[in-house]
C-alpha cells in the first residue's frame, strides 16, 4: 500500500452509540495480547512495546472506538492494561467499549459465566483495568437462547448507578434484543458476521438499523477462523479474491469493506497486533465497492 497508509479512520463515516460518536472503523484488542490462537491459556504473550504502539498508531489514524474485555488476556499480557498504559489519559473523544459474561481464571482457564449477582464484579475489574471511574459501553455476552432479563437487569442497575454509560448485547438473537430493550436502552448489537452470513443474520443487521442500534460484526474478517484469525492461504473464495485484485487490496479489506456496505449503522472492530495490518484495516473503510462488485460477493 502506498498513499492509502495515510488514510483516516473518518474516511468511513460515523455513527452513535447513544450520545457517543465513533468513526466507523474501530479496532478490536482481542488479537493484541498474543500471537497466533486468542484466548487460550497456552498462547505466546505479544511483544509489549509493539502492543503499545499500535494502539497509539490506531489512535493517530483516527480510530476512536476500541473494543476490549477483561478476559482478553494472554499469559503477561492484559488487553485492557495495554490500552491504560498505551492511551491514559484517554482523548476525548475515545469511546472503550467492553464486554462482560464470560470469564478466565488468572490462569487463563474458562470459568462458568457471571450470574447477575457477579456482573458488577466483573465491571469493576474492567473499571480497575482502564483506570476509569464510568465504562462507556458495556455488551452483556451471552451463550445460549435462555432469558437474559435478570443479568441485563443487573446492568441496568450499574447503568443507574453511574458505573456504565450504554448498554449493549453480544452473540445474541432478536429475541434476546426484544427482551432487553423491555428492561433497558440497547445502543450496540454484536454478533459474528460477514460474507456468507446466513439470511437470518442478514434480517437482524436490518432490524438494528431500523431501529437505531449499531451493528457491529465479530470475526468479520477470520469468519470461520475464529479466534485463529484471518486465513491467508489458498481458501479465501475466488469472489472475494477477484474483487479485491480489481481494487489492487487484500482480501481482509475487501471483507471489511462489503461489512461496511451492509448499512450506515454497521461498525467494524477488525483486530491485530500487526502495525502494518492496522493501516490496511484503517485503509478499508475507504473502500467503495460497486454494484457489480457488491453482486459478486453476495454470490
Amino acid at each position: 500500500m502506498t498513499s492509502e497508509g495515510t488514510i483516516n479512520a473518518a474516511a468511513a463515516g460515523t455513527w452513535k452509540l447513544g450520545d457517543l460518536t465513533v468513526n466507523r472503523i474501530g479496532f478490536g484488542a482481542m488479537r493484541l495480547t498474543q500471537h497466533g490462537e486468542a484466548l487460550t491459556a497456552d498462547a505466546t504473550p505479544s511483544d509489549r512495546g509493539r502492543a503499545i504502539n499500535v494502539l497509539r498508531r490506531a489512535i493517530e489514524l483516527g480510530v476512536n472506538h476500541i473494543d476490549t474485555a477483561a478476559f482478553y488476556f494472554s499469559p503477561l499480557r492484559s488487553a485492557n492494561e495495554l490500552i491504560n498504559h498505551a492511551l491514559a489519559p484517554y482523548p476525548d473523544d475515545l469511546v472503550i467499549v467492553t464486554k462482560v459474561g464470560p470469564g478466565r481464571d488468572p490462569s487463563g482457564e474458562w470459568i462458568q459465566h457471571a450470574t447477575p449477582g457477579q456482573l458488577r464484579g466483573q465491571v469493576e475489574e474492567n473499571l480497575r483495568q482502564l483506570g476509569r471511574d464510568h465504562l462507556d459501553v458495556v455488551n452483556l455476552r451471552i451463550v445460549g437462547t435462555g432469558s437474559i432479563a435478570e443479568r441485563f437487569g443487573a446492568l441496568a442497575q450499574l447503568r443507574e448507578a453511574g458505573l456504565i454509560r450504554h448498554l449493549g448485547l453480544s452473540n445474541v438473537t432478536p429475541e434476546h434484543l426484544t427482551e432487553a430493550q423491555a428492561i433497558a436502552p440497547v445502543v450496540c448489537v454484536q454478533n459474528q458476521y460477514g460474507i456468507g452470513a446466513r439470511p437470518e443474520q442478514d434480517a437482524f443487521l436490518r432490524r438494528c438499523g431500523e431501529e437505531g442500534i449499531a451493528f457491529v460484526p465479530f470475526y468479520a474478517i477470520a469468519g470461520a477462523g475464529r479466534e485463529a484469525g484471518a486465513d491467508t492461504g489458498t481458501a479465501e473464495s475466488d469472489q472475494v479474491q477477484t474483487v479485491a485484485r480489481a481494487h489492487g487490496v487484500s482480501p481482509a479489506q475487501i471483507r471489511l469493506a462489503w461489512t461496511l456496505h451492509r448499512g450506515p449503522h454497521v461498525l467494524a472492530i477488525p483486530g491485530t497486533g500487526n502495525p502494518d495490518h492496522l493501516v490496511d484495516n484503517v485503509a478499508a473503510g475507504a473502500i467503495e465497492l460497486s454494484a457489480d462488485d457488491l453482486a459478486l460477493l453476495s454470490a
